[in-house]
């Protein structure tokens, strides 16, 4: 059994945290920010901050930053777009001025960054930050490259860049992956990106473009930070592993469904890794109405379907991209969903407790 963190869930009326107590949890508590769209929290490891994205809608994008565990909050500044750049969105609509949409993804850099953060947006942008956050610059080289032009959006008009793996032995190393635009490597801190998507294939295309590397829609990806060359992929069309750190994948094909949102991976077992499936494109739901976790404990060779302690009937729950999330042990692990309902495992996910089913629309799941 896990010895349990705090939970946060990022949701659409504010930052809640949830606690351990006693045997299970204890009541969720406002962090910060209530009535408002939490869409992400990065806990940074290195120095305890935390830092919390923000969708205000007419007021914009805002991010905050906390030294004290959510007591007290500081805005801090967000990304912008140099004047000039451009977008060209999905459905035939026509090339429009970059604008800051979402923040999308953060990610902490190496232990040697004092200071780095990623950042990843919508509409396609990957951002730097040296400084905690009080200042960003955009990665041109990624920025600039010829094929992103021809990135799309998914669920959004445009695209965006949900998933930021940082390399822990070399912090010069990282991996990116965006909807729609396939996932892309640097190995010199962002100065140069090179496409890795060699196995992928989207079955929204045309036949002659499904193995575009370019337009592959990976809805999330994770790195094992003790096997940094083992990722694991949730696409849109099904569930890809690489153990080459990207150079090649393979598709997995899993029962009830192989279509989904969220992945996580064990942090010292990289043959270990949990996906929530659902009935894929307009219906998004559980298979059945029957809320399950799907997981391998040997690199996707076969699959188990987590139910005890979940919903069997009557279930409509959605789980996002970063809706699950994994602890430091490896053996806790929580999700939220759409709904408001939020649960959570101590021994890998054989069982599950509903932690809450009052909150709002959870967005995002992590640990501190």
């Amino acid at each position: 059994m896990a010895d349990k963190q705090t939970i946060l869930a990022s949701t659409r009326k504010g930052l809640f945290t949830i606690s351990p107590g006693g045997s299970g949890w204890g009541k969720p508590q406002v962090a910060g920010f209530l009535g408002d769209r939490v869409v992400l929290t990065l806990v940074d490891e290195r120095d305890g901050a935390w830092y919390a994205a923000l969708d205000l809608g007419h007021f914009g994008a805002k991010l905050h930053r906390s030294d004290d565990r959510g007591k007290t909050w500081t805005e801090i500044a967000v990304p912008a777009y140099p004047e000039g750049a451009t977008v060209k969105a999905g459905d035939g609509k026509s090339t429009r001025p970059a604008k800051l949409e979402l923040m999308w993804s953060m990610a902490a850099g190496g232990p040697d960054q004092p200071g780095r953060l990623w950042m990843g947006t919508i509409p396609g942008g990957l951002f730097v930050s040296d400084d905690r956050g009080d200042s960003w610059s955009l990665v041109e080289a990624l920025w600039n490259e010829p094929s992103r032009p021809d990135w799309f959006g998914g669920g959004y008009d445009a695209p965006g860049i949900h998933s930021i793996a940082v390399d822990p032995r070399d912090a010069a190393r990282v991996i990116v992956a965006a909807s729609c635009g396939g996932v892309w490597e640097t190995a010199d801190d962002g100065a140069s990106w090179a496409v890795r998507c060699k196995g992928m294939s989207a079955a929204y295309m045309p036949p002659e473009r499904r193995d575009d590397p370019t337009i592959q829609d990976a809805h999330q990806l994770v790195r094992c930070p003790a096997e940094p060359d083992v990722l694991w992929v949730q696409h849109h069309n099904g569930i890809y592993h690489s153990t080459d750190c990207g150079q090649s994948w393979r598709e997995l094909k899993v029962e009830p469904s192989s279509f989904g949102f969220a992945v996580a991976v064990h942090p010292r077992d990289a043959g270990k890794a949990w996906f929530v499936p659902a009935i894929k494109d307009e219906k998004r739901i559980p298979v059945d109405g029957a809320l399950c976790v799907t997981h391998t404990a040997d690199g996707g060779e076969t699959f188990t379907a987590q139910r005890k302690g979940l919903p069997q009937e009557g279930c409509y729950d959605l789980v996002y991209r970063h809706g699950l999330a994994i602890d430091r042990s490896g053996d806790g692990l929580a999700f939220g969903s759409t709904t408001g309902n939020l649960w959570a495992t101590g021994d890998g996910g054989a069982s599950w407790q509903r932690v809450s089913h009052t909150l709002p629309p959870i967005y995002a799941v992590t640990f501190a």
